[in-house]
């Protein structure tokens, strides 16, 4: 069991040391005592502080107004295929939720999780962005379809 300085900890969690020594005060984190007094901190209460998406952990992210901000901002991402659109509809049965964006005149469907549904926060009217990753993308176009011949009268014969 690895033990780590209160400062190693702190860079590892993303947070301030004075902020990771409060939380130890507080009693948020567990913590070890050496005989000359400092804590030490180990792998297994970092890993569960993150693991459990503790409020120790998840360092405040101030929005507008000082308001805090929604944790696991996306500043950027390296999939192109992005289609922006608005939520039509979300359906939400058990464990899976389905989604129906409508981006310009057409429609598209995801399944997610109910853990995503309720971490996006998502409901009728959001703006949204359907992000597609694939490893094949096919490209179909429907054919143009010949003119039949037109049946030619033939004069019947009486």
């Amino acid at each position: 069991m690895a033990l780590l300085t209160v400062r190693a900890a702190a860079q590892r969690l993303g947070v301030g040391y004075s902020t990771l020594k409060q939380w130890i005060y507080s009693g948020s984190v567990r913590t070890t005592t050496t005989e000359g007094g400092h804590h030490r901190i180990a792998d297994a209460e970092i890993d569960r502080l993150v693991a459990r998406g503790h409020s120790a952990a998840a360092p405040a992210i101030k929005g507008k107004a000082g308001r805090p901000a929604a944790a696991g901002l996306i500043v950027a991402l390296s999939g192109r295929n992005q289609l922006r659109g608005f939520v039509e509809e979300v359906r939400v049965d058990g464990l899976l939720a389905q989604v129906r964006l409508r981006i310009g005149d057409q429609r598209l469907t995801a399944v997610i999780t109910h853990d995503a549904i309720d971490e996006l926060k998502l409901k009728r009217g959001d703006q949204a962005l359907a992000i597609i990753k694939s490893t094949e993308v096919m490209i179909a176009r429907e054919a143009e379809l010949p003119e039949r011949p037109r049946a030619r009268k033939t004069a019947r014969r009486r």
